[in-house]
């Protein structure tokens, strides 16, 4: 544990420390992928279907905000619909209006999640898309969340009946009718939507609660009830469904949501503290849930060579120091002269102090 703890700082600081380089290669990333996978399911168009235009418009998206990669993504659909008639890119059209005029509007911070559906789609991993957005989103989640399911399966309806809609023998009304009758009467789809709109607001109530591992008993129970619903609306509008596959799509769903509860939240709950202050108007009860982490140990290699030394002892050489003996000769003979040299008492006996007195007398 101690080490995924560590992994997961590392992985912290590196994200924070280039932020500003990594999450313009996410974008990039992002919607190149989002765009190769409409033109992978449509591509009637051959100018857009081609690799140095899904490149340019991805490098584009990826300096630019989110929601410009759900518009241009609607461009290629819109364009590659207009390839097979006319009616089919008049019915796409109606389709994405509806869904960004009343949609798309509730939810302008969160429109990334219509990018993301399709593509849990082609993953295999549907349910995560739910899953994660009741945990990294609100309820308003739901509706870029629907909009992708719909935007899923009218791509699949135009594949499915591509050949039909692009005979210019069939008429107007003909193509119109069967794009309205598939879209209305594909139960797959009701179900699908019903199921991604529970999800989320089940995971997100659970999640926002202040019990203990709200957040994995959201993930949990988001996957249980994905399950069920599918499995229930299967039974009662005959739609077939491989219970193997959705086993086992939801429970990888669910391990990754484990594994994304533990980088985004990764609350320690054992060390919880429950808080209760007052001021004038209101009381206060308080749960802190500390995150769980460690401490990183760093650690510096120090190369210790030999020229340091030599450098050291060159300068303790060069040092004068007063305690050397030659120092201590130069003082005694400099403090020699101080000293008054004693008169002998043999010339103080030679000198007539009689003599020299006479001398002077006469003087005076």
């Amino acid at each position: 544990m101690t080490a995924l703890l560590e992994l997961k700082q590392k992985i912290k600081n590196l994200y924070g420390q280039y932020e500003i380089y990594l999450l313009p290669v996410i974008k990039f990333a992002v919607a190149l992928v989002y765009f190769i996978w409409i033109n992978a399911n449509m591509g009637y168009m051959s100018q857009l279907n081609n690799v140095f235009i899904v490149l340019i418009l991805a490098l584009i998206c990826s300096i630019l905000p989110p929601g410009v990669t759900v518009f241009v993504g609607f461009l290629l659909m819109v364009g590659h619909s207009y390839a097979l008639g006319m009616e089919v890119a008049a019915f796409m059209l109606i389709i994405i209006l509806f869904i960004a005029v009343l949609f798309l509007r509730f939810s302008a911070g969160q429109n990334i999640v219509l990018v993301c559906t399709p593509l849990s789609f082609g993953f295999g991993m549907p349910a995560l898309l739910p899953i994660g957005s009741g945990l990294l989103g609100n309820a308003f989640s739901v509706f870029p969340a629907g909009s992708g399911v719909i935007l899923y399966y009218v791509i699949r309806l135009i594949r499915s009946q591509s050949q039909i809609l692009a005979n210019p023998e069939v008429e107007m009304l003909d193509k119109l009718k069967i794009l309205s009758d598939g879209l209305m009467q594909n139960w797959a789809m009701w179900i699908t939507l019903v199921a991604f709109v529970a999800v989320i607001l089940i995971v997100n109530l659970i999640r926002t609660r202040s019990f203990d591992f709200a957040w994995r008993i959201a993930i949990v129970t988001g996957g249980v009830a994905y399950i069920l619903i599918m499995l229930g609306g299967s039974f009662f509008v005959s739609v077939t469904v491989s219970m193997p596959i959705l086993l086992i799509q939801t429970l990888l769903s669910v391990v990754v949501g484990i594994v994304l509860e533990f980088f985004v939240f990764g609350g320690d709950y054992t060390r919880t503290e429950r808080l209760e202050y007052e001021d004038d108007e209101y009381y206060y009860y308080v749960k802190a849930v500390p995150k769980a982490s460690v401490t990183t140990s760093e650690r510096s290699i120090k190369k210790i060579t030999a020229q340091p030394v030599k450098e050291e002892k060159k300068a303790e050489e060069d040092v004068v120091s007063y305690a050397n003996p030659i120092f201590q000769e130069d003082r005694k003979k400099k403090a020699a002269p101080k000293s008054a040299a004693p008169v002998s008492r043999e010339k103080a006996d030679e000198v007539d102090f009689e003599k020299k007195l006479e001398e002077s007398l006469k003087d005076l």
